[in-house]
């Protein structure tokens, strides 16, 4: 077939090199500009190509919408209707015939072609469109193709096209293939900067951005928001906005329908124009005609993974360089366009330089099990741009053990091979399957279906709500996906025939699904999930009432999920269908209210518990490192201490503090780091605080001190100090200051040498008081206080205390507790 284009395009030029540089090598890259023609251009170009003659053209689309455009504009070009020459094959529908000699094809569906058939037969080449978008399903389908043309087919040609790409990092990967670059075309786009303002909302400033540039420019205008949510709030907004009627608004999203989508996408009537509010699903790939104005949030929704929670979350982040970019250029591929962008200049130059390769943050059960059908039990094995993380990988492995589709190996088992063929993630698959054994195949395959399509079903949190309207919905979509259902259903149902029926609610399918997601209510709409994640449901959705849920999405953290989609579960289902999974065991727990052991058994699925009822203790060694675990955990000052018992315990630390470690460390944190030398042992025939006696806590705790010690304890730390009047007063250990004694002043006439402690190297701090024991002034230095201030402190309490003796000399005067004989 020899081809003539009637309108030029920028990739024209490169065609003929592209095509010798396919004649001598099997691996190529193309790096080419948004709107250079690449898509529909290149696959045409390569049809009369020698090498493949009587063979297919596969040609890989990130998206469905792009996948038909493509080859319905391939197939205009040609003359003909799709599913002549040009066909495609996605999800919900394809056109192809045996005349068909390029296949245009969602990644996905790629993918279990190779698997399915790894020689390929009959293909000649595999062309990945959009590659630097970087689908989980495209890097597989190339590792695969790559794996492919080494092993089994070195005469199959691999081409990676991309805009945006590290073209030299590609090439590498495919044993250093040529790399042919186009310039490509582009009209001038001037770059209008509006900001941001973090208070209103995205919607609203959109709203406000698209009405703006409709009054200042002329044609359609192309916005990109983070999702259909954002959609189809600023579509409510921006009608209340624009009241012309020439101008007509459309969404553009994944979830929508075929017809729909087509509608966004197609020229303006003459004389009209047109506002398409779309996803990142318009970046690349699709040219929508008269668009010369683009209107740009800066944002983008992507899956996260969590593999620690084994949960996919939707994402909103700020768009990378290389996507804003791609969103500009869409306002120059036809003419002179401009852009708006609701950032500031500066903050352009802080965004991620590409979009984050899915691979690195998402769930890889699904890719672990189709490198197990390819023979690969470690996808490291395999050429991969970016090697799957480790963590995520252990996870998926983990999975597929339990779902029965891997064996201790890795390989793929009887079981895995049923789940993989049903084309869905693995834990869909084992739902239909486990479904089927009770005659509710189909019911679990429209259940599949509505987690698999974003939007069927409408947007209620509840799962049967949704399964209702999605039965009565009489969109093509929702045809097409009840067809595909029914077609997942009749597949299982002939591999392993029903052991019996009776039916089964939505939550056991989902539950089939995700047995770590079965949820029970902890009020309010809370609820604490099998994985011990916390997540929760508006109070007034219908699902807060119900005692257990099985959860299907959810988004959030982890401590605090909020659930998207979920079906009630009743408990008698839970018995019956995940006995094996429910545990009884009897637990001893401190109860910190009451400060003692409580025994209970409990029956729980894994962190849920299903029943609880109290069970006697007898005290142990077990009961006794719990119960104080639990008092170390409240605070060992909740233990019944003595004045005695806090008073020797200040003494050792002081002496501690005033001589080193050879003294224990009877802190706070050195008790509990010694509870089981002390506290444990107490604790053998105890299960509560109340049990304990001042007594037992000072036996336990003066054990702590060596028998050399204790004597030295007495001697260089004493209980009390001997006035010079023999009056005995205790020492404060605790005091601020240091070793503290409170003492009348008369009572230390006489004494001319500050007293001590600890060999005579830590002095008392005396709190000298007034006959009437009110503080009169602190020393550290007796005989200084007698030579210094002392005349003073006479002088001011000679007046106020006159029947006291007053002496001129105190070093030298006779200590007295009592006041001077009346007429003296």
């Amino acid at each position: 077939m020899s081809l003539r284009f009637d309108t030029p395009l920028p990739i024209d030029a490169v065609l003929d090199e592209l095509s010798r540089t396919l004649e001598r090598s099997s691996s190529a890259v193309l790096v080419a500009p948004p709107g250079a023609g690449k898509t529909t251009r290149v696959p045409l170009a390569l049809l009369d190509a020698p090498w493949a003659k009587n063979k297919k053209i596969i040609v890989l689309e990130p998206r469905r919408i792009a996948a038909r455009a493509s080859a319905e504009r391939m197939a205009k070009t040609l003359g003909e209707r799709a599913g002549d020459t040009v066909g495609y094959r996605v999800r919900f529908g394809s056109k192809v015939s045996r005349a068909t000699q390029i296949e245009v094809v969602t990644e996905g569906i790629f993918s279990r072609q190779i698997l399915d058939d790894p020689e390929l037969n009959g293909v000649a080449a595999v062309l990945f469109d959009e590659f630097h978008e970087r689908s989980l399903d495209a890097d597989l389908g190339l590792a695969l193709a790559r794996d492919a043309q080494q092993g089994l087919r070195e005469d199959l040609r691999i081409l990676v096209m991309s805009a945006t790409l590290d073209g030299a990092r590609v090439a590498k990967l495919l044993g250093d293939a040529p790399v042919v670059e186009s310039e490509g075309r582009a009209f001038p786009v001037e770059t209008r900067y509006l900001g941001r303002k973090v208070d209103v909302p995205i919607e609203r400033q959109m709203a406000e951005a698209i009405a703006t540039s409709l009054r200042a420019e002329s044609g359609s205008v192309l916005a990109f928001l983070p999702g259909a949510a954002e959609i189809r709030r600023t579509q409510t907004l921006l009608a209340e906005r624009v009241h012309d009627a020439s101008t007509e608004i459309v969404p553009l999203f994944g979830a929508l329908d075929a017809a729909v989508q087509d509608r966004a996408i197609s020229p303006a009537p003459k004389g009209q124009r047109k506002v398409v509010l779309a996803t990142s699903i318009a970046e690349t790939s699709l040219t929508i005609e008269g668009v010369r104005i683009v209107v740009d949030s800066g944002l983008a929704r992507v899956p996260r993974y969590e593999p620690d929670i084994g949960l996919t979350r939707l994402e909103t982040v700020r768009a990378s360089r290389a996507a804003v970019d791609q969103r500009r250029g869409r306002a120059g591929r036809t003419e002179p366009g401009v852009c708006y962008r609701l950032w500031d200049e500066p903050q352009t130059a802080s965004l991620p330089a590409y979009t984050q390769p899915e691979i690195l943050s998402a769930d890889l059960s699904s890719l672990l099990l189709d490198c197990a059908q390819w023979g690969v039990s470690d996808p490291a094995s395999l050429s991969f741009l970016d090697p799957p993380p480790q963590p995520a990988l252990k996870e998926a492995r983990e999975l597929l053990r339990e779902l029965g589709a891997l064996d201790g190996d890795g390989r793929i088992t009887e079981e895995g091979k049923r789940l993989r063929a049903l084309a869905l993630p693995p834990r869909l698959a084992r739902m239909i399957v486990d479904s089927a054994r009770y005659g509710a195949a189909q019911d679990a395959a429209e259940t599949a279906a509505i987690l698999t399509e974003r939007g069927l079903g409408g947007d209620s949190v509840d799962l049967e709500v949704r399964r209702d309207q999605f039965r009565r919905d009489r969109s093509q979509r929702a045809q097409s996906a009840r067809e595909m259902a029914r077609r997942w259903a009749a597949q299982v149902s002939s591999s392993a025939p029903a052991e019996g029926e009776g039916g089964l609610s939505v939550g056991v399918m989902l539950a089939f699904a995700f047995p770590d997601r079965v949820a029970r209510n902890r009020g309010n709409g809370s609820f604490v999930l099998a994985n011990g994640r916390g997540a929760a449901v508006e109070q007034t959705s219908s699902l807060a009432r119900a005692p257990y849920i099985a959860v299907g999405e959810l988004t959030g953290t982890a401590a605090s999920g909020r659930i998207l989609l979920a079906a009630p579960l009743a408990g008698e289902d839970i018995e019956r269908h995940f006995a094996d999974q429910i545990e009884t065991k009897d637990e001893i727990i401190f109860d910190r209210n009451a400060m003692a052991l409580r025994g209970r058994r409990k029956r729980s699925l894994h962190a849920i518990t299903l029943s609880e009822s109290p069970v006697a203790l007898t005290p142990s060694d077990k009961t006794a490192r719990i119960l104080a675990d639990g008092i170390c955990d409240v605070g060992i000052d909740k233990l019944p201490w003595s004045k005695a018992a806090k008073q020797w315990r200040d003494r050792v630390m002081f002496l501690r503090k005033a001589e080193g470690e050879t003294w224990p460390d009877l802190s706070d944190d050195g008790l509990v780091t010694k509870r089981e030398e002390w506290l444990v042992p107490m604790l053998a025939d105890k299960i509560g605080l109340k049990d304990i006696s001042p007594g037992d806590l000072s036996d336990a705790i003066m054990a702590l001190l060596p028998w050399d010690l204790r004597a030295r304890l007495d001697r260089e730390a004493p209980t009390h100090f001997e006035a010079p009047t023999g009056t005995m007063l205790a020492i404060d250990y605790e005091a601020e200051q240091g070793p503290t004694i409170a003492v009348r002043l008369q009572e230390l006439f006489g004494l001319n040498v500050h007293p001590s402690i600890a060999k005579g190297k830590v002095p008392l701090v005396l709190e000298l008081l007034s006959p009437a024991q009110r503080p009169v002034q602190v020393t550290r230095d007796l005989p200084g206080f007698w030579r210094g201030s002392y005349a003073a402190v006479r002088t001011d309490l000679r007046g106020r205390y006159p029947r006291h003796p007053w002496p001129d000399d105190p070093a030298n005067a006779l200590p007295t507790r009592r006041a001077k004989p009346r007429g003296t």
